[in-house]
C-alpha cells in the first residue's frame, strides 16, 4: 500500500477503536462523579471521588453488589465447565462419527441459539417455581447451557474437524482405545478450540441477564446484571447513577483481563477453526 492508503488505514482503525471506547470510557466517568456532579454534562468530572467505589464495596450497596459478584463468578465457571464438556462429545461425535441427522443436529443447535429467551422465560419461571429450582444456582446454570451449548458445539466442531484422525487411527493400532485416543490424542490437539470456546461461553453466561433478573429473587442467586438493576439511590428521588456506573467497571474488569491476557490464544483458536489446511 502507498503511505497515503496506510495513513487512511490507520486513522479509520483509530476511529472505531475510538468508538468502540467511548462507552467505557463514559461510564469510568460517571462511576468517578460525586452525587452533585452527575448532572454535570461535561464528560470528565469536576473532582473525581471514589464515593461510588466504596458504596458498591462496604456502603449501602455492598449487600446487593458483592453476593451477586460471588453468584455470577460461581455459576458462569460451573455453566462453562458442563458446556465444554458436553460440547466437546457433541462435537466429537459430529466431526468423527458419520450417522443420520448429524446436519439436523447442528441446524437444532443454530436454532436455539438465534431463539428469543425472552419467549421461554415465563413457561421456565412457572416450572421452576413447582419443582424448586426457583432462585437456587441450578435454576441458572440449567438456562445458561441453552445460551452457551449451541455455540459452543458449532465452534468446537469446527476444530475437531481440521484434526488428522490419521493420529487416533495410529494410537489405535499401537493399542490405545477409543477413549484413550481421544483423551491422550485428540483433546490435547484441541485444547486452543477448546480454550477458545470456554472463554467465549463464560462471556455469553456472564453478560446475561433476562435469566438472572427472571428466575431471582433474592441474594441466593441473583447475577450481576440482575443486581445492578435494583439498585437504589439514597432516596426514591436520587438516581444511583453513579453507583451503577462503580459495578458496571469492576464487572468489566474480568472480561477485560480475559481478552487482554489471552487474547493470543483466542485469536490462534479462531485462526485454526476457520483455516483448513
Amino acid at each position: 500500500m502507498s503511505r497515503r492508503e496506510k495513513a487512511w488505514w490507520i486513522v479509520g482503525g483509530i476511529l472505531i477503536v475510538l468508538y468502540a471506547l467511548s462507552p467505557i470510557a463514559w461510564i469510568i466517568s460517571l462511576s468517578l462523579k460525586g452525587s452533585s456532579d452527575i448532572a454535570n454534562q461535561s464528560f470528565l468530572p469536576t473532582k473525581a471521588v471514589w464515593d461510588n467505589y466504596t458504596q458498591i464495596f462496604t456502603g449501602t450497596a455492598s449487600d446487593l453488589f458483592l453476593p451477586a459478584l460471588r453468584n455470577s463468578f460461581g455459576i458462569c465457571l460451573i455453566a462453562t465447565g458442563i458446556s465444554c464438556l458436553l460440547s466437546m462429545f457433541a462435537a466429537y461425535a459430529i466431526a468423527r462419527l458419520d450417522f443420520r441427522g448429524k446436519r439436523l443436529i447442528l441446524s437444532a443447535a443454530l436454532g436455539v441459539a438465534i431463539f428469543p429467551v425472552i419467549s421461554i422465560v415465563t413457561p421456565l419461571f412457572n416450572l421452576w417455581r413447582q419443582i424448586g429450582l426457583y432462585d437456587t444456582w441450578p435454576g441458572l446454570i440449567i438456562p445458561y447451557l441453552s445460551l452457551t451449548l449451541p455455540i459452543s458445539i458449532w465452534t468446537m466442531s469446527a476444530f475437531f474437524r481440521e484434526i488428522p484422525w490419521e493420529m487416533e487411527q495410529a494410537a489405535q493400532v499401537d493399542g490405545a482405545t477409543t477413549w484413550q485416543a481421544f483423551r491422550r490424542v485428540i483433546v490435547p490437539l484441541a485444547a486452543p478450540g477448546v480454550f477458545t470456546t470456554a472463554i467465549i461461553a463464560f462471556f455469553i453466561a456472564w453478560n446475561d441477564f433476562a435469566y438472572g433478573i427472571s428466575l431471582t429473587s433474592t441474594s441466593a442467586s441473583r447475577p450481576v446484571p440482575a443486581a445492578l438493576g435494583l439498585f437504589s439511590g439514597a432516596s426514591q428521588f436520587q438516581d444511583p447513577t453513579g453507583a451503577t456506573a462503580a459495578a458496571a467497571v469492576i464487572v468489566t474488569i474480568p472480561v477485560v483481563l480475559l481478552v487482554l491476557l489471552f487474547q493470543r490464544r483466542i485469536v490462534a483458536g479462531l485462526t485454526n477453526g476457520a483455516v483448513k489446511g
